[in-house]
């Protein structure tokens, strides 16, 4: 689910019990106490799933830091193995060609 998604579906929530509470056969007090502790609740939900969104970006950004150092490890070895190839051809001295026969 989206951001749109959710931000429309815990309004239509809180909407609907919204009205369930005021057409609810309570007291003044008894729906205001009513009211008041399913704010409470819903807060803490809020609370507690941006906990866990946080948790699970921290572990993406951390997977993410890891694959990056992995390349980047790779790409510095693939450099240094191409330096030594180019040191190793040329420290070497070059060879004559072959001689083939004189036409």
């Amino acid at each position: 689910m989206d951001r749109s998604g959710l931000s429309s579906f815990l309004l239509g929530l809180g909407v609907g019990v919204g009205i369930g509470i005021l057409f609810a056969p309570k007291s003044g007090q008894e729906t205001r106490e009513l009211i008041k502790n399913k704010t409470g609740e819903g807060a803490d939900y809020l609370k507690q799933r941006s906990s866990e969104l946080k948790q699970t970006a921290a572990e993406w950004v951390d997977k993410g830091k890891e694959a990056l150092n992995r390349q980047k490890d790779n790409i510095a070895d693939a450099m240094e193995a191409g330096k030594q190839a180019y040191r190793d051809t040329v420290g070497q001295p070059q060879q004559p060609p072959a001689e083939g026969p004189a036409i």
